[in-house]
């Protein structure tokens, strides 16, 4: 059992994924998160990919760790509402879960830095690009993001979903195009490459940012939401 006073172990929990780099950018930015906020870190996700959160959530507490779970999620909605605090609830005072990801001002810089790594400028019509989700909660955490987004980027910022929500990144954009001249430019607002962000790609818009990836914005985001939901631990380390 940790000692009383060590610090939990961090488990992040990103979605799974069958496409190889989407793979690679989970274990990067596990890697660097370790190395960054110098605590240990385990992996688990919710769909496609084992082991999954309950299973590695629950070796972790029956091992005596305490344990913050962070989602590698961008936006609230089933996983993290159902699977994850399901999984949480299983072991009370043992385990804590933080929100999505996002929104964050930390992930706003970031995004506008990809505009800026492809060459948009002023003029052009951005559209922020989700995965979407049917809740209401995960479309108000997007439209939050557009807005930070866009007190970066000095214009008004679109939104269109892969799924699940309206509109759709096709009828965004085919919107973007029929109200304003000059380029569209998707911005992607996921974690890493798949088939979401393939999709993106291919809807012909004249620039596609790259996802967020493992980078140090990201990294910033989740030791933010270990370190918050650390520091409010009340429970005894029993």
């Amino acid at each position: 059992m940790s000692p009383a006073g060590t610090d939990p172990v961090l488990l992040l929990c990103a979605h799974g994924t069958d496409d190889p780099e989407g793979r690679r950018v989970f274990e990067r930015l596990c890697a660097r998160v370790a190395e960054t906020g110098r605590v240990r870190v385990e992996p688990t996700w919710v769909d496609v990919q084992h082991p999954q959160v309950d299973e590695v959530l629950g070796d972790l507490v029956a091992a005596g760790e305490r344990v913050v779970l962070v989602p590698a999620l961008l936006s609230p909605g089933y996983h993290t509402q159902v699977d994850i605090a399901g999984a949480v609830a299983a072991h009370p005072g043992r385990a804590v879960a933080t929100g999505a990801l996002g929104p964050h001002p930390r992930l706003a810089d970031l995004l506008h830095r990809r505009l800026e790594e492809v060459g948009a400028r002023p003029g052009d019509t951005v559209v922020l690009a989700a995965a979407g989700s049917s809740r209401v909660e995960a479309s108000r955490a997007v439209e939050e993001m557009a807005e930070l987004l866009a007190s970066r980027w000095g214009d008004l910022v679109g939104i269109g979903y892969g799924s699940a929500a309206e509109p759709s990144v096709v009828e965004a954009v085919r919107r973007a195009r029929a109200e304003r001249s000059g380029r569209v430019v998707l911005t992607s607002y996921l974690l890493a490459p798949g088939f979401f962000h393939d999709r993106l790609v291919a809807q012909g818009t004249e620039l596609v940012t790259a996802p967020l990836g493992a980078e140090a914005e990201v990294v910033d985001v989740v030791l933010d939401r270990y370190r918050t939901a650390a520091a409010a631990w009340t429970e005894p380390d029993s």
